[in-house]
């Protein structure tokens, strides 16, 4: 009776799609049968990879099979099929914001909901309003819709379709199904639990969940309540993604003081223990930048990494600099250490003959137009004399050159501004510094009435010898007024700079 049931059932969706053949992507059997999976000799997966996806997708209710229990895991996916398949992996049913209308999708079509969903939410594009239902769909497309669907970088989904989308073969169901039964498991879950803790180095752990935290999770307000440990030690920034991992953090730490056993709570629960680490991150040089900061430069050539090149939230704008670390931080062969978030970091620079001062770090400065060279400020009002000479320590970094000799670097000098808008202005350089020496600067704009206005920094905003500088909370520009500009501070010189909000 059964085996008559999921029978009529298929002879009703073959009658309605006008095809001899059906699709195990549309078919609603609630009792799954046995898979049977294939996998051609030319596929670089194997039979068990492909049953264990398709499997696990059956029992998602994402896919279904043929009445003989075959999965036709070696046709070709159409778009149609993907359609269906993606908003039922990632849970996407009436969740999109506006309806659409596909021209070439018939409103009674089974799969008219699910290509209007994706569509509605960017994961597939229909130019023109032509879906193409029946078209093939390539790897490319298949990884751009699980990236956009899942919201996760595609350096990560291209290194989990890797075993298949190397080859130029005609992407199958079962390919298909491999990749978005890996896809689910990296979605995000606000009842993720740590499965794994390493401390890698004095500041950096590496921890393992079962699935990927919620963005609202990751925030560090959150987190730095969610993750507490004893002894003092505290997180000292959000826990980043590695690019290519499931559900692995490189998660910032204050100073761990090696051998202290640390026990690990998170959202009340404890969830491991470690001990800490001695290990210092291998830095090479420390050099001079301006007159009162400094860079402590790593090198990758080195192995050492900053982590803004393997997390997911930076690989889309690190371009080619982005690359993947394995489970065992390894990548060509060569492992690395990891250069966790500097916020809140701190080192001590002491002059030849003089007393130590304390030197923080400048924020959003630690791997920027390619490089490592993470920057540190003397305190307000302090300078390096030149001719002095200077030792750089730290209690989390060990740097091979660590002395320099102070000279007088040349202020940068801004040659112009205007107004991007009421609450912010542009400031222009005489030259491209490079780097981000905007970075902890502000200025001040006065009126001809003396009104004084304050904007500093946005960081990262540079293009070039221009930086975006945001006014003060609740300031506005005033139309028409015109304001000169000078810098706060020895940090740049302005000669008649001035500008007006037209």
């Amino acid at each position: 009776m059964r085996n008559y049931k999921k029978k009529a059932a298929a002879l009703l969706v073959a009658a309605a799609l006008g095809a001899s053949t059906i699709p195990y992507a549309v078919m609603n059997v609630s009792a799954a049968p046995a898979v049977i999976a294939k996998v051609s000799a030319s596929s670089p997966l194997s039979n068990k990879d492909i049953e264990a996806a398709v499997n696990e997708l059956v029992k998602l209710g994402v896919m279904q099979g043929y009445p003989d229990q075959s999965m036709g895991t070696l046709n070709p996916i159409n778009r149609a099929e993907l359609a269906k398949m993606i908003v039922k992996t990632f849970l996407l049913e009436d969740t999109a914001p506006n309806a659409v209308t596909l021209t070439d999708v018939s409103p009674n079509a089974w799969y008219e909901d699910y290509a209007a969903t994706v569509v509605a939410l960017g994961i597939m594009q229909a130019e023109n309003g032509q879906f193409g239902p029946r078209a093939v769909v390539s790897d490319e497309e298949l990884i751009q819709a699980v990236s956009k669907a899942l919201k996760r970088d595609l350096k990560s989904v291209n290194a989990w379709a890797s075993p298949f989308s190397t080859t130029n073969n005609n992407l199958t169901r079962g390919e298909a199904a491999y990749l978005l039964q890996t896809a689910h498991k990296a979605i995000p879950s606000d009842q993720a639990k740590i499965t794994n803790v390493q401390s890698l180095n004095a500041i950096t752990l590496i921890v393992t969940f079962d699935k990927p935290l919620t963005t609202t999770d990751e925030e560090f307000t959150k987190a730095k309540t969610d993750f507490a440990f004893n002894d003092g030690l505290t997180l000292t920034n959000m826990p980043r993604l590695k690019t290519g991992s499931i559900a692995t953090y490189i998660v910032p730490t204050s100073v761990q003081q090696a051998g202290t056993t640390y026990n690990l709570t998170y959202k009340g629960q404890h969830a491991a223990s470690f001990t800490g680490n001695a290990t210092k991150v291998n830095m090479t040089t420390a050099s001079q930048v301006t007159n009162d900061t400094f860079e402590v430069e790593a090198l990758q050539a080195n192995g050492v990494t900053d982590y803004g090149y393997i997390i997911s939230a930076y690989s889309g704008g690190r371009g080619a600099n982005a690359f993947i670390l394995d489970e065992n931080n390894q990548a060509g062969g060569k492992t690395f250490q990891i250069i966790s978030s500097m916020q809140a970091r701190q080192v001590t620079i002491t002059p030849e003959g003089g007393q130590p001062i304390i030197a923080k770090y400048v924020p959003f400065t630690q791997s920027t137009d390619g490089k490592q060279e993470p920057k540190f400020r003397l305190p307000e009002g302090q300078a390096l004399k030149p001719g002095v000479t200077y030792m750089v320590t730290s209690d989390w970094a060990a740097i091979a050159n660590a002395s320099f000799v102070a000279k007088e670097i040349p202020t940068l000098q801004l040659t112009g501004a205007e107004a991007a808008s009421e609450t912010s202005i542009l400031l222009t350089l005489a030259q491209d510094p490079e780097d981000e020496l905007f970075s902890g600067r502000s200025v001040e704009l006065t009126a001809p009435t003396g009104e004084k206005i304050i904007a500093s920094y946005k960081y990262s905003s540079r293009k070039g010898a221009v930086g975006v500088f945001d006014l003060a909370k609740d300031t506005k520009l005033t139309p028409g007024t015109t304001y000169t500009v000078k810098p706060i501070g020895s940090w740049a010189t302005a000669q008649d700079v001035t500008m007006s909000l037209n």
